[in-house]
């Protein structure tokens, strides 16, 4: 426990002087800021009436692609100024150095979240008003918006861990969450797929003949079920829905991202304990 309680304050030492991690604060409360704003001004010129919960989950895209680039360059720092094998050589078990970092990281996390909401409440209750939707399910939201966030911050510190370049790490991290993200647009799209279209024939005596064909690209069967589970356990397809605020099962969504948690946090200890680092 002492170990673990020196490597976190190292770390929280170095996070109060680190340059990313500040710029990844400001953005948030930029974004934060701006957001209600626009929404704000788009309502007052369209006229169509725009609620709070409209925007209020829009960070569930921007923390994990902030974490992405944080993660990779605070943990990859430690490889290229050899910190880690420096602790190794003095005596800190690895799981410490492992854990210390994740806990680091999903703290990043957690601030990101949190001040994006603090702000944009401020902002935007002013301009738009309280929540429509049942706030017993906003908050369902925000808590599976803060898990999603964790599944990524998990797989960010294990992809960084086990990678010794920092460069290596932060391609492979930006790769990813834009790849799952796009993943989530493509599934969720095929999904959206309506049942039948409309199709128009053209009669003898010119008239328009209107008549449902079924949709090709609607999805059926064990077929559905496959990209059903897909779009809800892949964090980039969670990403997509958070951002859209139309969930069905937040709470089987929090399961799923816990496991991913789980599993990718096991797979990056296990790998990192074999990894040499001399």
């Amino acid at each position: 426990m002492a170990d673990m309680n020196k490597l976190l304050s190292a770390n929280f030492l170095r996070l109060r002087k680190n340059t990313c991690f500040w710029g990844c604060v400001i953005y948030m409360i930029v974004v934060a800021v701006i957001y209600p704003i626009i929404r704000y001004v788009g309502m007052k010129h369209t006229g169509y009436i725009t609620y709070l919960e409209g925007g209020f989950s829009v960070y569930a895209i921007f923390v994990p692609i902030l974490l992405a680039i944080f993660c990779s360059l605070f943990v990859g720092r430690e490889y290229s100024d050899g910190t880690i094998r420096n602790k190794i050589m003095i005596g800190h078990k690895r799981l410490d150095i492992y854990l210390s970092n994740l806990i680091t990281n999903a703290i990043v996390m957690f601030l990101l979240c949190t001040i994006f909401l603090i702000v944009y409440l401020c902002v935007g209750i002013p301009l738009l008003g309280f929540f429509k939707s049942d706030v017993s399910y906003v908050l369902q939201i925000v808590c599976l918006a803060y898990i999603l966030c964790l599944a990524f911050t998990c797989i960010y510190t294990a992809v960084s861990m086990i990678s010794s370049s920092k460069a290596i790490s932060s391609i492979v991290c930006m790769m990813s969450v834009f790849i799952l993200i796009m993943i989530g647009i493509y599934i969720n799209a095929r999904l959206e797929e309506p049942k039948m279209y409309p199709a128009y024939n053209v009669l003898q005596d010119g008239e328009m003949e209107e008549k449902e064909e079924l949709n090709p690209n609607y999805l059926e069967g064990a077929k559905r079920d496959v990209y059903a589970f897909l779009n809800d356990f892949l964090p980039g397809d969670q990403v997509v829905q958070c951002a859209s605020m139309q969930i069905e099962k937040p709470v089987v969504l929090m399961i799923y991202s816990g496991m991913i948690c789980i599993i990718t946090s096991g797979i990056g200890i296990y790998l990192f304990k074999q990894k040499d680092l001399k």
